[in-house]
């Protein structure tokens, strides 16, 4: 037999990409691995950027570091479920109870498992555009369709929930909602999300709410869990603590469910094996989380004079001081979605801008078009880092545009003087 010369890889991953951590990443470590000056705009970690957690969940986690060695039951913690089903009873989800709480590592491992218990092949999910793109990865790699629905930069980056329904078929399973959403920063307004729950509700659908941005709000944004919308739809909340307080690298996430016991005993105990088959979320991180969730200090970080908010205010003044350069100001999370004009600066798709950014000016920034289908000319940027990184990142992207600019002028007077005409007179 002659042996292989390669290994066939799943057709699936075909529609899978990541490009926060893709191929430009790799780029930019390569650039680093050779000395060069990278400024990565890319990632939503608040502990990068010098924003550290409270000392009092480190300490949680030392202090339990004997008692977690072994495993949890496979939901997780019973403390810390209901720490968890406590936090959303005081944001008006009376009826949440520690049976409804699922720990996870980060909702990055909750989502897919919320998805693979759901989904048949072929079966369609709804997600907003832009998206964060482990949506979308994850729909494709449970053997199902994303269909995107557009949210409006004109309408503040929010969707229209007539628009939503016309995208319904006999396929749809689900609804993803992004809120406040990431990449935009917009927090969706009541009549939004009401909307969007009455889809659901006509169509017999199940309700996936990403709302780990739900602390970081502006200028007294008010945030609405989508369930509270939508009390009697099979809902499911997705939050944590990478964001909240700042512990990404502990991987520590939830998943809330309601609505779903009466109409969806089948998922339920669905998700019930698929969270056994994982064994357990981190033990370390789940003794974390009744602590963190007694300690509420993102309001000083986002109200005036909090230092998320002075970056957030600081990157948009300097983004609005570029000619040709257009950003919705976000009012929650902490990104910036810049859409460059097009016909001023010709700058291509947003892969190939985002490339050249890197490789001229060793600016990292996430391309628009990876997240979801959008109109070109959008850049995804952290507002996380101190003023005078930023300060450095819109220098680097403002020579960037006017090197463009410069181009398309000389292009432009090139083009412009007739054939076989000479230099132009002299002026003496």
């Amino acid at each position: 037999m002659t042996p292989r010369s390669d290994i066939r890889t799943s057709r699936r991953l075909s529609g899978v990409s990541y490009s926060l951590r893709g191929p430009l990443a790799a780029q930019a470590e390569r650039r680093r691995a050779a000395g060069q000056d990278v400024l990565a705009l890319n990632l939503g970690d608040p502990a990068a950027y010098g924003l550290p957690p409270a000392r009092e969940v480190l300490r949680a986690v030392r202090d339990h570091l004997d008692d977690s060695c072994g495993y949890s039951s496979a939901a997780g913690l019973l403390e810390a479920r209901d720490a968890v089903a406590q936090h959303y009873r005081g944001k008006g989800l009376h009826m949440v109870r520690p049976c409804d709480i699922y720990l996870g590592n980060g909702v990055s491992e909750l989502a897919p498992l919320s998805l693979h218990a759901l989904l048949d092949p072929r079966d369609q999910v709804l997600i907003p555009a832009p998206d964060y793109p482990m949506w979308t990865a994850s729909v494709v790699m449970a053997g199902g369709r994303p269909v995107h629905y557009p949210c409006d930069e004109a309408s503040a980056w929010y969707p229209d929930p007539a628009d939503i329904a016309r995208r319904v078929t006999d396929r749809t399973r689900a609804i993803v909602v992004i809120n406040p959403n990431n990449p935009t920063g917009a927090v969706w307004p009541c009549e939004v999300l009401d909307g969007i729950a009455d889809v659901a509700r006509r169509h017999g659908l199940v309700l996936l709410a990403d709302e780990i941005y739900a602390d970081f709000l502006y200028e007294g944004t008010r945030h609405m869990p989508l369930a509270q919308c939508a009390p009697d739809v099979p809902c499911l909340t997705f939050g944590g603590l990478s964001k909240r307080s700042r512990i990404p690298g502990y991987r520590m996430g939830w998943m809330v469910l309601t609505g779903c016991r009466s109409v969806g005993r089948g998922y339920v105990a669905a998700l019930d094996t698929l969270a056994s088959l994982r064994l357990c979320p981190n033990v370390p991180a789940q003794r974390a989380v009744a602590v963190a969730l007694s300690i509420d200090d993102t309001a000083a970080l986002t109200s005036a004079g909090g230092q998320l908010r002075l970056r957030r205010d600081h990157l948009c003044r300097l983004l609005a001081d570029l000619p040709g350069v257009h950003t919705v100001q976000p009012s929650g999370a902490f990104y910036v979605f810049p859409r460059m004009t097009g016909d001023r600066y010709r700058l291509g798709d947003d892969d190939s801008m985002a490339a050249q950014l890197l490789h001229e000016e060793g600016l990292f920034v996430v391309p628009g078009s990876s997240l979801g289908p959008v109109p070109p000319g959008h850049l995804r940027m952290v507002t996380l880092p101190p003023p005078d990184v930023l300060n450095e990142a819109v220098t680097r992207l403002a020579r960037f545009l006017e090197r463009r600019e410069t181009s398309i002028r000389r292009r432009f007077a090139n083009t412009s003087q007739p054939k076989g005409a000479g230099p132009p007179a002299s002026s003496k």
